[in-house]
């Protein structure tokens, strides 16, 4: 019995750890708030079953990201659609703390919202670099581990990706 509430506390403990960086990730790469958190739920469901089975905890992290990466790879082979449509912000959801920073809070929801449009339009293997580096911050050893990849191409990819959006953004900015 003790053994069972250890587990509950230390599952409790990384979910709460690791919950919004998964989510963002989740969210990021599926454009949808309903599918990210069928994935985020999935995730943790199956870290809770495999806790004991982790050996090393420090690889938790790498494990939770592995397991969401195979959870949107599974969902876009089900759907067979690379591209979802993406939820607009509801500025109902928008959280002011002072009325005098309205405009600044409204400009980088705005702003933000121009990113992730275009980050949509990116190459799959270019947003998700930039969404594992950007908006999970994780690191190019990690993303790199995670993806299977070479660190210097994680580089290239967050270079390339960066790039692309830059252009993109400061042309619709002008």
């Amino acid at each position: 019995m003790q053994a069972e509430e250890n587990k509950i506390i230390e599952f409790t403990l990384l979910f709460n750890k690791y919950k919004r960086r998964v989510y963002s990730y989740a969210l990021k790469m599926l454009g949808d708030k309903m599918h990210a958190d069928d994935v985020v739920q999935d995730v943790f469901i199956k870290l809770f079953e495999h806790l004991n089975s982790i050996q090393n905890r420090q690889s938790v992290q790498f494990w939770l990201f592995k397991t969401t990466r195979n959870e949107i790879l599974t969902f876009y082979r089900s759907t067979k659609n690379k591209k979802l449509i993406t939820n607009s912000v509801d500025i109902s959801e928008v959280e002011i703390e002072e009325p005098l920073m309205l405009a600044d809070e409204i400009e980088n929801k705005e702003l933000s919202k121009l990113i992730l449009t275009e980050l949509d339009l990116l190459n799959e293997d270019f947003k998700e670099v930039f969404v594992l580096k950007e908006y999970s911050g994780l690191s190019y050893k990690e993303i790199a581990s995670l993806l299977t990849i070479d660190e210097e191409l994680v580089k290239s990819r967050l270079y390339k990706a960066r790039q692309k959006l830059i252009n993109k953004i400061s042309k619709l900015v002008e």
